[in-house]
């Protein structure tokens, strides 16, 4: 298991069963679970929507579209990393149209283990925008929880004439007499709770 038992999960990209038969035995379960693989951007598309994945390898080109479009769209659409297999010969061209989307490009044909080096530089980027996430929605959690005890203090000192500092002080005394947090007392004071 590369991270302690946290799984991947994948989708596969690819019109070409050659490609899939190629890729597969370098997603054991123990680290990309689950797979799934489909043959169109349309059917990428759907399924992308409906699930959320960590990986998703494109090997273009597609029966419906050459296929950097559908990695540039999913990419910024979603928080999955983004690999777009290309020929050799298209590889300079295709990277300068997708890299500003946060696609990674590589060209074919590859070894199995520079993949799978590759596949567990994704999993690193994945865990590192993990990281981010959670940041993101600490950080948003505590600018509701501002908004909220403002709304508060602005009710106190429109309905009870007190002071800004005043306000402030009743919500925490109020949050430390009932033990209970600030975003609490303030939803408690708004009539909310």
């Amino acid at each position: 298991m590369i991270f302690g038992g946290t799984t991947y999960s994948v989708l596969v990209v690819s019109s070409s069963e050659q490609f899939v038969s190629f890729i597969t035995p370098l997603l054991p379960k123990a680290d990309y679970y689950p797979v799934r693989t489909v043959k169109t951007a349309g059917e990428a598309r759907r399924i992308a929507n409906e699930i959320g994945f960590d990986i998703i390898l494109i090997n273009a080109p597609l029966h419906d579209e050459f296929g950097n479009v559908l990695a540039s769209d999913l990419s910024e659409k979603s928080n999955a990393g983004v690999l777009l297999f290309v020929k050799n010969e298209l590889y300079e061209d295709i990277y300068s149209k997708v890299i500003e989307n946060g696609v990674m490009v590589i060209g074919k044909p590859v070894p199995g283990m520079m993949v799978a080096q590759t596949l567990r530089m994704m999993c690193a980027a994945r865990e590192r925008m993990r990281m981010m996430e959670k940041k993101q929605a600490s950080v948003e959690e505590k600018i509701s929880e501002i908004r909220l005890v403002n709304r508060a203090k602005w009710q106190l000192i429109s309905s009870q004439d007190m002071t800004e500092e005043d306000a402030h002080h009743y919500i925490e005394k109020l949050a430390m007499d009932k033990r209970i947090s600030r975003k609490d007392a303030a939803l408690e004071i708004l009539g909310e709770q």
